[in-house]
């Protein structure tokens, strides 16, 4: 197992795994009790602290099922977004409104994307509102996909599908480490989706007596050309992995800024982007979807691109006809 990333903080570890015991037992006393939507619940979501790829295999599940002809939504909490109260995303609107994931989601996914701090709230309004839209009432049922979800357990799931990776079972709990749950926390999934280059994960699973299905799923980056060197920033849980990305893809960085994750950039900060790149001999800015989306309306006179991530499933119309099967959903 590696070294944690922050050993100073392994006295807090026990306190956040006594946090955790404590939720447990909240769920299964049913303090916290868990509610259960009409429409059938598909959740994506990970053990780690970002960088899995849930937003872009969210938006991956949401076009093959769309593409079945059922309908489909998409559930979430809404990051960092200033209100609470449940609410349909705007593409068009802001981050302050609705969180970055959500509005990448609805710009991408070209489904409907419901907020709220309770997500079985964003349910209810979803359920309500398809019941207004003449196209989806003649439709007997939809699907609700949960973004982030693997540990919104107060809303009730019909398929729980976890992204897992190599280095996340070499990891520690937070705060040391960035595992959200300990690795027995897998036992609850119905899926897991590891990175087909990882070969080894899957024999790891078993060996441990997991009984999750398992989907191989491939990151690809669509790095726009740029003539010339390039300065990449970004502002996300893994930023080594796009600057990797970009260089495995050919792109010439010339020097490069992270951000911490869901920063919310200001007009100094693009001002110092600005004169960094300048510096550097760059001609473009690269950074992410979700960057482009935090960084608004200010960043129109900069030359930045945008570097799309993708993920690809295996066999993915095997695996959609199984999603709908569990989900008891007719394509």
């Amino acid at each position: 197992m590696k070294r944690a990333e922050r050993p100073l903080l392994w006295p807090l570890v026990p306190v956040y795994r006594l946090g955790l015991a404590l939720r447990e037992f909240e769920l299964r006393s049913g303090l916290k009790p868990v509610r259960r939507l009409r429409w059938p619940v598909i959740s994506i979501g990970n053990l780690s602290t970002g960088g899995s790829g849930k937003t872009p295999l969210t938006i991956t599940l949401a076009r093959a099922i769309a593409a079945r002809g059922v309908y489909v939504d998409l559930l979430s909490r809404g990051y960092g977004r200033c209100g609470k109260a449940a609410a349909r995303v705007d593409s068009n609107a802001t981050v302050a409104e609705f969180g970055d994931e959500p509005l990448v989601i609805a710009r991408e996914a070209g489904v409907p994307v419901y907020v709220a701090a309770e997500r079985y709230e964003a349910g209810l309004m979803a359920e309500g509102a398809s019941l207004q839209d003449s196209q989806s009432a003649s439709q007997r049922v939809g699907v609700h996909l949960l973004d982030d979800g693997f540990q919104h357990r107060q809303l009730a799931r019909d398929v729980d599908i976890l992204l897992l990776s190599r280095a996340d079972l070499h990891d520690h709990l937070l705060p040391a480490g960035n595992l959200r749950e300990a690795l027995h926390a897998a036992e609850r999934a119905d899926v897991i989706a590891i990175p087909a280059d990882e070969t080894d994960v899957e024999a790891e699973i078993r060996s441990r007596g997991w009984r999750a299905e398992v989907w191989r799923v491939r990151r690809r980056m669509d790095v726009p050309q740029v003539d010339g060197p390039v300065f990449a920033f970004c502002g996300i849980a893994r930023p080594g992995q796009f600057f990797d990305g970009l260089e495995a893809a050919g792109a010439r960085v010339a020097a490069r800024v992270a951000f911490p994750d869901h920063h919310n950039y200001s007009a100094r900060d693009l001002e110092r982007l600005a004169s960094q790149a300048q510096a550097a001999g760059a001609t473009a800015l690269l950074t992410t979807e979700k960057d482009r989306v935090r960084l608004g309306a200010n960043a129109a006179s900069l030359p930045i691109k945008t570097v799309t991530l993708r993920i690809e499933v295996e066999d993915e119309a095997v695996i959609v006809d199984w999603l709908l099967r569990c989900a008891a959903v007719q394509g």
